[in-house]
């Protein structure tokens, strides 16, 4: 059975930084993403990388998230620098299994829990 684990989130002043974990179980996939949620508003792409090591970033992310994979470890890491309070939400990383758009949720066929960020001015 798969599974996606997230760990790293929690609670840091803007300008701070965090780093996410997703750890897979069961198999490699060929897109890993990660989404996030605030309160009040719909999902939305955050990054993405490929089993190729190609990256995708959302414009208001990019120069400040980095995401990266360990597929020895199953892992997909996000990278959070200079943080801003509307970074502040649920991030969800996803497991797609076949190539294609990384863009859309409903792209991806497994999700993790979720672990809260929250960014304080």
């Amino acid at each position: 059975q798969v599974q996606l684990v997230e760990s790293g989130g929690g609670l840091v002043q803007a300008g701070g930084s965090l780093r996410l974990s997703c750890a897979t179980s069961g198999r490699t996939f060929n897109i890993m993403g990660w989404f996030r949620q605030a309160p009040g508003k719909e999902r939305e792409f955050v990054a993405a990388i490929r089993w190729t090591g190609s990256t995708y970033y959302a414009d208001s992310v990019k120069g400040r998230f980095t995401i990266s994979r360990d597929n020895a470890k199953n892992t997909v890491y996000l990278q959070m620098n200079s943080l801003k309070p509307e970074d502040t939400a649920v991030y969800s990383c996803a497991a797609r299994v076949s190539s294609g758009s990384y863009y859309y949720p409903s792209g991806y066929d497994y999700w993790g829990q979720g672990t809260q960020v929250t960014v304080s001015s």
